[in-house]
Formats: C-alpha cells, sequence, structure tokens
C-alpha cells in the first residue's frame, strides 16, 4: 500500500502522506478503516517512527484521519477534507492553464490533453 521512492526530492514523510491520502481519497481506505500504527508502518518500510508520526500528524491536522488513545489511527469522515484537496488542485490547474496560455498553446489543445490523460487512468 505505502512505497518509498528514495529518489523523490520529496521528504521521507510527505510521500508516507500523499500514499496515505491518495488511499483515502480514491476510497482504498474507508471512514472509520483502521489505518498501521506507527511502529508498524515504520517496521515495514524501514523507517525511523518518528517520521511515520509526522506524517499522521499532519494528515490528522487535515482531517484525514483521527487518533484514539490505546486504540489507534483511523480514517476519518473527510468530505471537508476532499472538497479542500479538491480546491487545491483547481488552483493549481488554473495555474497551470495560464502559463500554457502564455506560451501560446490553445485551450482545445489543453482540453484535448486532459481528456486523454483522463481516458489512460480510466483504463487502468
Amino acid at each position: 500500500m505505502f512505497t518509498i521512492n528514495y529518489r523523490d526530492a520529496r521528504p521521507i514523510y510527505e510521500q508516507v502522506k500523499d500514499s496515505l491520502r491518495r488511499s483515502i481519497i480514491t476510497g482504498v481506505l474507508a471512514t472509520d478503516d483502521k489505518i498501521p500504527s506507527v511502529r508498524e508502518l515504520a517496521g515495514q518500510l524501514a523507517i525511523n517512527p518518528n517520521t511515520i508520526q509526522k506524517a499522521y500528524r499532519e494528515l490528522e491536522t487535515e482531517g484525514y484521519i483521527y487518533s484514539v488513545p490505546g486504540k489507534g489511527s483511523f480514517v476519518s469522515e473527510c468530505e471537508q477534507a476532499r472538497d479542500a484537496h479538491k480546491t487545491e488542485l483547481f488552483a493549481k490547474l488554473d495555474a497551470a492553464v495560464a502559463e500554457l496560455t502564455q506560451l501560446d498553446v490553445s485551450i482545445a489543445e489543453i482540453c484535448a490533453h486532459i481528456k486523454e490523460n483522463s481516458s489512460r487512468e480510466a483504463q487502468k
């Protein structure tokens, strides 16, 4: 479920956080599913537990997970977090479209690229 790419420029905790967030957003992990404990995931990935703890802490702050003392961490009902993430992604898309139009790329080309890319994703 989680993989670490040591060639990725992002810190390991961000990779863990993004991987878990992606699993939640795509529905691989459902609301109230228990996620691996900090020690368990640190052991699986052979990384420092503090790294996992930092990723979990940020995910909890963002509303993706919640902790129950003595029980572990669980996936939140995170509709607001999903909406916030969607808004953030649309802002990045808007910035990319603005930059592409400055490079004289037509809206038709941009739309064709998006359609092509979404077709590839749907086939996966």
